[in-house]
């Protein structure tokens, strides 16, 4: 019987690690109305993901890179994250503005529907796309489609740390992204 506790015991020492790093494996994600307040609290850079819910490459984002260990842990550590339906009906409050979607049908929920006016206003033309904001809420940059948790980790990196400030010409980019190390597994 004192082996079966030891055993027992062992069992639970070996697994709670599994159990707390199955915890962090989600993305803290908020609307974009709790990032701006956020912001005013503590500023931070705002990472979006614009989707739609019949973006079949928006799936495979939030499955193969939004839930990978690596982009989960940079995300939450650096930047408060965005999820927004960019064909959704959720009233957003932005620069001064207040952005609705007033074509959106609610029985066209889960298929195309009217595009948001915030993701008008943002230029969103393709679906996902990936909008970096600064730490004051102005747009950096929308990039379109999906980026694995590598492609995505060389923007969240750049962005972080301002590097995008240094780079004004194509071939600075390219040397950007040449000379760029991706840490990211998976």
């Amino acid at each position: 019987m004192k082996e079966m506790k030891n055993i027992f015991i062992i069992i639970v020492f070996i697994s709670f690690p599994l159990f707390l790093n199955a915890q962090d494996k989600e993305i803290d994600w908020m609307t974009m109305n709790e990032a701006i307040a956020a912001q005013a609290k503590k500023p931070k850079k705002i990472m979006m993901d614009a989707y739609t819910n019949w973006c079949g490459p928006c799936k495979l984002l939030d499955k193969r890179t939004f839930h990978n260990d690596d982009v989960v842990k940079y995300i939450n550590e650096n930047y408060y994250a965005v999820k927004f339906n960019a064909e959704g009906n959720e009233s957003i409050k932005y620069k001064d503005q207040t952005f609705v979607n007033p074509g959106y049908n609610d029985s066209k929920a889960n298929s195309r529907n009217s595009q948001h006016q915030l993701a008008q206003a943002l230029q969103i033309t393709a679906y996902p796309t990936i909008v970096f904001f600064d730490e004051s809420g102005n747009i950096l940059i929308p990039l379109p489609g999906y980026k694995t948790p590598q492609q995505l980790e060389m923007y969240l990196k750049l962005f972080l740390n301002n590097g995008h400030d240094n780079i004004t010409t194509q071939e600075e980019w390219g040397a950007y992204q040449k000379e760029f190390k991706s840490e990211f597994k998976g």
